[in-house]
């Protein structure tokens, strides 16, 4: 019978480099879905405080006016990428339909890759924090390895090396950038609002309550939210440590647990096709449709 540490003593035999995406993928399915699921939540919703991202996702109204479908796509995008690699087919369609979307708006070089920091970053804090142990140290620099090679497929330039750089590079960019922005702080509503649509509506204001005693003050303070209590903070990171501890004590997973698994997953039922994912180009949004040197013809950068 497989013992509770037994996968990351597989993860330590690997090499962290070369191996990048098999380990992300062992760390991300096996060991900690829940909390990635969670983290990455995290990571793509405080984007949203850099008035730059958030108003852009505003006048876009993928996240006010189809949340649940652009929460949907986004994960089940990146998903693909680690379920398959970078080489593989699923793989390699899922990065086109990623720089598809981002190449039909102007956006900047900057933003892109304050956002690839978030996806590096925050699933170690988060696990840190609250998962059943800590990110080994082959698990995080497999992370930091795994998203420098996304954001090289998708055109990204200066990339940070090292997970330490990740973080350096994140805290500073949201040290200058975050703000208040008004149409930032619909967007934010809006991605509550459908994070409650996924449980009883008389439990929506509780669950609001509870979001927000996970974020952090400068979060807070960008979109202007009212802090919760003290006690509430206590309350509600003191339950999700109490998962964590509660899920180190049951078997390890023998199976794995993609995003398409999840329960907040709702507008493919019946499967879906991966190059059918995700936004079509809106003309004249923020700028024409930029084409990055270095794109080859079928999006994926080379």
């Amino acid at each position: 019978m497989a013992k509770r540490f037994d996968r990351l003593e597989q993860i330590r035999r690997m090499d962290p480099v070369t191996e990048a995406t098999e380990i992300h993928r062992l760390t991300a399915v096996y060991e900690f879905p829940w909390d990635f699921t969670r983290a990455l939540e995290l990571a793509l919703y405080r984007t949203y405080a850099v008035p730059s991202i958030g108003r852009l996702l505003a006048e876009t109204a993928e996240l006010t006016e189809r949340s649940q479908k652009r929460y949907d796509d986004t994960a089940l995008l990146l998903d693909t990428v680690i379920e398959h690699g970078f080489a593989g087919e699923r793989g390699r369609t899922a990065i086109r339909r990623i720089n598809q979307m981002h190449r039909s708006y102007d956006i900047g070089n900057d933003d892109m890759r304050y956002v690839l920091c978030t996806f590096v970053v925050m699933p170690k804090r988060w696990i840190d924090a609250y998962g059943w142990r800590r990110l080994s140290r082959h698990e995080t620099v497999a992370a930091a390895v795994h998203y420098r090679t996304l954001g090289r497929h998708m055109g990204i330039k200066d990339i940070p090396e090292s997970y330490e750089e990740f973080e350096a590079h994140l805290d500073a960019y949201e040290k200058a950038h975050f703000g208040w922005d008004e149409r930032a702080r619909t967007v934010s509503d809006a991605t509550l609002g459908l994070m409650a649509s996924w449980y009883p509506r008389p439990l929506a204001p509780l669950l609001r309550r509870a979001t927000l005693a996970l974020l952090d003050e400068p979060l807070l303070e960008a979109f202007r939210y009212d802090p919760p209590t003290a006690m509430t903070r206590r309350l509600v990171r003191g339950a999700v440590r109490a998962r964590g501890r509660a899920v180190r004590l049951l078997p390890p997973r023998s199976a794995p647990h993609f995003a398409r698994q999840n329960r907040e997953i709702k507008n493919y039922p019946d499967g879906y096709r991966v190059a059918d994912l995700g936004t079509r180009p809106v003309p004249g949004l923020r700028g024409c449709p930029v084409r990055h040197a270095g794109d080859s013809a079928d999006g994926v950068v080379q």
